[in-house]
């Protein structure tokens, strides 16, 4: 790493990769950002202000002297120099194979090169790489700016390399040891997507009655818990054993449509998005950003009185 402000690439400007240079840039890091679109700079710079107001919320005192930020007008412009490249560009693999190629080129050796992707493994990403060791995946979730959690998967060393840097930034670095599609969280939010989806579409629920019960109900255990303590405490004083032995049977019953998915014929898209815009089309995108964002700063705010969860890393942060 540099001796000065260490320096944060970011490669494409979505919504994923506007929040990784927020990220960066309010920890401190000079930040040099690369995406063709011309009208990028309006978005970037509303995940800023937006992840400005977030952080300094949820933060214990001032936030650190934000670095400087630079738009770049090529990907060789933007990577040179840097100590970490984060790649963010849609989920095409040729796509992402040819953007990791170019910032190889022009990258210092020293850089690890993350990927944003939230499906491919590092395998992929590093065919044909000239230093396929320092790309890794680290796969973010939205927004980034607040979200701890991010998975790494790849090389062991590199891994090593990376997790000081993203705990810095105030985040949750986990090591995903063995790769596989999708990595650990994708997966687990598609076995919910598909059941979501299939209850749309035998009108069982809507999507406003499916989004009740996750959020008035296992959403909230989930937030502090996750699953798997969440059903330790089902199981009683007997704990996990006894809560497999009361409820494993009940995987042999066909509850679940996991294997197969619904068409997404026009139909269906038009019961969804309608469903949709009756339950949430009196807010802007905009307005939902904010009170999402305002919702998860309280809600870690809280468990780090109880310093648990994500509030215990929180907690972390404050006193460093």
């Amino acid at each position: 790493m540099s001796d000065g402000p260490r320096s944060a690439a970011i490669i494409g400007g979505g919504v994923i990769g506007s929040g990784w240079a927020a990220r960066f840039l309010l920890h401190g890091w000079n930040v040099r950002f690369y995406d063709p679109n011309p009208q990028i700079a309006d978005r970037l710079n509303q995940a800023i202000d937006r992840a400005r107001d977030a952080l300094s919320d949820l933060y214990d005192g001032d936030l650190p002297q934000p670095g400087s930020l630079t738009l770049c007008a090529s990907l060789p412009e933007a990577v040179g120099g840097a100590d970490w490249i984060q790649e963010s560009t849609p989920e095409r693999l040729e796509l992402k194979k040819n953007v990791l190629a170019q910032i190889e080129a022009s990258a210092p050796d020293s850089a690890i090169i993350g990927s944003s992707t939230s499906g491919f493994r590092p395998s992929q990403l590093q065919e044909g790489a000239t230093h396929a060791d320092r790309i890794i995946v680290a796969h973010p979730f939205n927004p980034v700016y607040l979200i701890p959690l991010v998975e790494l998967v790849g090389g062991p060393d590199i891994i090593e390399k990376a997790n000081p840097i993203l705990t810095e930034l105030g985040m949750k670095p986990l090591h995903v040891r063995k790769e596989i599609d999708a990595h650990i969280a994708d997966r687990l939010l598609e076995a919910v997507w598909r059941e979501a989806l299939w209850l749309v579409h035998d009108d069982i629920a809507t999507t406003e009655e499916i989004d009740d019960v996750i959020r008035y109900g296992f959403g909230l255990r989930w937030a502090q818990m996750g699953l798997f303590e969440t059903y330790r405490i089902a199981g009683g004083r007997e704990g996990m054993a006894q809560f497999l032995a009361q409820f494993g049977p009940a995987l042999k019953w066909p509850w679940t449509k996991l294997m197969d998915v619904p068409d997404l014929d026009d139909a269906l898209v038009e019961k969804i998005a309608s469903q949709s815009d009756a339950q949430s089309g009196h807010h802007s995108i905009e307005e939902l950003e904010n009170i999402r964002d305002r919702n998860l700063v309280a809600i870690m705010k809280a468990l780090a009185t109880h310093d648990h969860g994500a509030g215990a890393l929180l907690n972390q942060r404050n006193k460093r």
